[in-house]
């Protein structure tokens, strides 16, 4: 592993969630740049750096992919930069940040609306419903399926009217790889399962866990949850709320004061945890 240098302006990489590509970080990510640091969002194996309509004209390249493919994907390109990052993910991505910080990876993590590894066992009705479409086909595992307008209008855009949603859907969603989610769901029950981590792990990077009040994806109670498990650990772990917030908190309107908080956190910390990395 890459040890921490000194520098003013860590990078940091972006790791974007299920139905979603790098361009749901667009916002964020051009206002760290602005800020002065390298800024990496890559796509997930099978979505690279295509657009979304293009990723739903073809998902084939997402079929089979799995979490483990993607952790050691991020993995790899965290060792190839020139120093630890701070490292942010939504959603599923928030779940891979997670397994990143417990490999001993990253200065600082910020789970944004991020679901929950291994053992931590709520779920929410609404969690189960916006899963409903992938989960309940297990003959499609290993396949993309798509997520349609209504859905989306569920999952992603409930602050919004149904029109301005089918906008967005356009703009963003692409197909989900089933596997990653059976996989991610799967392994709930299981101490073992393949999100698992040390809760206890006492020299994890500081983690911050950001909860949107409206968000049917991963709300509140899921975030609370894994604060508990953590909470058994020495490690410091916090969680924050905004209230009206959907699980698009990275897009959403108002979408600065998350990225502002999420970014002074991990600076404020990661500088007590690594004193010569910022």
């Amino acid at each position: 592993m890459n040890q921490p240098k000194h520098t003013t302006k860590p990078p940091i990489v972006l790791i974007h969630g299920l139905w979603m590509t790098p361009r749901s970080w667009d916002t964020w990510a051009q206002r760290y740049r602005d800020l002065g640091h390298e800024v990496v969002a890559a796509g997930w194996p099978g979505i690279g750096d295509r657009a979304p309509a293009d990723v739903r004209e073809d998902p084939s390249a997402l079929e089979g992919v799995g979490i483990v493919e993607i952790v050691d994907f991020y993995a790899d390109l965290i060792a190839s930069l020139p120093e630890q990052p701070v490292i942010m993910g939504h959603s599923f991505g928030g779940i891979f940040t997670q397994m990143l910080l417990d490999r001993g990876l990253g200065i600082a993590g910020v789970g944004v609306a991020p679901g929950q590894p291994a053992g931590v066992l709520t779920l929410p009705f609404s969690t189960l419903r916006t899963g409903l479409p992938v989960l309940s086909n297990p003959f499609r595992f290993g396949k993309a399926s798509p997520i349609s307008k209504r859905h989306f209008h569920y999952t992603f855009g409930n602050d919004l009217s149904r029109a301005d949603s089918d906008v967005e859907w356009a703009a963003s969603a692409v197909n989900s790889s089933n596997r990653v989610f059976f996989e991610g769901v799967l392994s709930l029950p299981k101490k073992s399962g393949i999100t698992a981590v040390d809760f206890r792990k006492p020299d994890r990077a500081p983690l911050l866990l950001i909860s949107g009040g409206i968000d049917h994806v991963a709300p509140p109670a899921i975030q609370k949850a894994a604060l508990r498990k953590y909470a058994q650990g020495t490690a410091l772990v916090e969680r924050v709320e905004f209230p009206d917030r959907t699980h698009r908190l990275v897009s959403q309107d108002g979408w600065e004061e998350i990225a502002d908080y999420a970014l002074d956190w991990s600076l404020r910390h990661a500088a007590t945890r690594f004193p010569q990395a910022t």
